[in-house]
C-alpha cells in the first residue's frame, strides 16, 4: 500500500489509454483521491474498474480553503493522489498550492510522469524545441495586451493554452503583434478521434478555422522568428 504521502498522478488528455500502469496501482490503492471533478474521474475510474475508497473534489474554488486539512491528513497517516480532469496536475490546474503546502509542512510528495498536451503540441508542431517558453492561458482582460507585446521580444518557441471560445481573438492578436507571416500551429483535441493540428503563417491558420465551429482543448504554438 502507498505510503503516507501527497502522489501527483497525470491522467489521459484525451485517449482513456495514455495512463501508466503505475498510475492505475496508486489509484486503486490511496485511501483518497482528490479530483477536479468527480464526475469526469469517476468516468476514467469506472473504464479501468477502480472502486476508489475515497474521492473528494478538489479544485481551483475550493483549493484555497482545503490546503491545509488536506495536509494535516497527510501527516495523520492518509495516503492521497491528486489528478485533474487531464494531464497533468499543476500545468494550468489545481496542484500548485497543495505541493508546496506539503513540502512546507515536511509531507512527501511523489510525481508521477505522465501526458501533459503543452508537450504533445509542441514536438508535433515541428517548431524548435530545444529552447521554449510555457505561458499557459493569457489574461482575458486586464494585462493581455502588455503580455502580448512582451512576447513579441521572444527568441524562442511559446505555448499557449486557449479555449475554442477565443482561438479566433487569439489568432488575430497574434497577427496583429507578430504580423501575418509568424508561423504558428494550432492542435486541437489532441490523442482524441478527431484530432487536428493547422500549422503556417498565422493569416492561413485563420482562414482555415474561419466559419467553423471550434470544439475542443487547444494548445497554440508560436514559432520562433525566421521559424
Amino acid at each position: 500500500m502507498p505510503g503516507s504521502k501527497l502522489y501527483i498522478v497525470p491522467t489521459p488528455i484525451g485517449n482513456l489509454k495514455d495512463i501508466t500502469l503505475r498510475a492505475l496501482e496508486v489509484l486503486k490503492q490511496v485511501d483518497t483521491i482528490l479530483a477536479e471533478d468527480t464526475r469526469n474521474t469517476m468516468h476514467l475510474l469506472n473504464h479501468y474498474q477502480i472502486k476508489p475508497h475515497r474521492l473528494q473534489s478538489y479544485h481551483k474554488f475550493n483549493e484555497h480553503r482545503t490546503v491545509q486539512s488536506l495536509v494535516e491528513r497527510i501527516k495523520a497517516g492518509e495516503s492521497m493522489a491528486l489528478v485533474t480532469d487531464a494531464g497533468t496536475p499543476g500545468i494550468s490546474d489545481p496542484g500548485f498550492l497543495l505541493v508546496r503546502a506539503c513540502l512546507d509542512n515536511e509531507v512527501e510528495v511523489e510525481v508521477l510522469p505522465g501526458a501533459t498536451a503543452l508537450i504533445t503540441a509542441l514536438v508535433a508542431s515541428g517548431f524548435p524545441t530545444d529552447r521554449f517558453v510555457f505561458e499557459g492561458f493569457l489574461p482575458h482582460k486586464k494585462g493581455r495586451q502588455k503580455k502580448l507585446k512582451a512576447l513579441t521580444q521572444e527568441e524562442r518557441t511559446i505555448v499557449l493554452y486557449e479555449s475554442p471560445y477565443r482561438l479566433m481573438k487569439l489568432l488575430e492578436e497574434i497577427k496583429q503583434f507578430f504580423g501575418g507571416q509568424r508561423n504558428v500551429a494550432v492542435a486541437r483535441e489532441l490523442t482524441k478521434l478527431h484530432e487536428e493540428l493547422v500549422r503556417g503563417p498565422v493569416t492561413e491558420v485563420i482562414a482555415h478555422f474561419t466559419g467553423r465551429q471550434i470544439k475542443g482543448e487547444i494548445v497554440v504554438i508560436i514559432a520562433p522568428p525566421q521559424n
